[in-house]
């Protein structure tokens, strides 16, 4: 699986952006995803995940609330909607397809990374 995301820019804070992370390959349904972000010398940070059929949706407390997630199979892509956007979410975004969780070692395959900017 190619994951290649996309959607990132410069948003005032209390704006909204649409990440989107379009898939290769028939076996993106088979897949469960993640968003995971990385700022300047931090580690990289879960923000959520979203099962392969979409039943279960998993988001870091620090963007309860704000952000959405979806996914539409027969299109190969998942959609992270991002409202109330806050100068701490300024980071690299990138989409990640595999197992289930919080860890970014459990997925195996990664998009290149969107920025987003977030000015106060």
């Amino acid at each position: 699986v190619q994951l290649q995301a996309y959607g990132g820019g410069l948003v005032q804070a209390g704006g909204s952006l649409r990440l989107s992370c379009a898939a290769s390959g028939r076996t993106f349904s088979y897949y469960d995803m993640g968003w995971f972000r990385q700022a300047p010398g931090q580690e990289r940070e879960f923000v959520v995940a979203i099962r392969w059929s979409g039943g279960m949706i998993d988001f870091a407390d620090s963007v309860k609330g704000r952000f959405t997630i979806s996914r539409d199979n027969a299109k190969n892509t998942v959609y992270l909607q991002m409202n109330s956007l806050l100068p701490e979410d300024t980071a690299v975004y990138y989409c990640a397809a595999g197992r289930y969780s919080q860890d970014p070692k459990a997925y195996d395959y990664w998009g290149q990374g969107t920025q987003v900017t977030v000015s106060s």
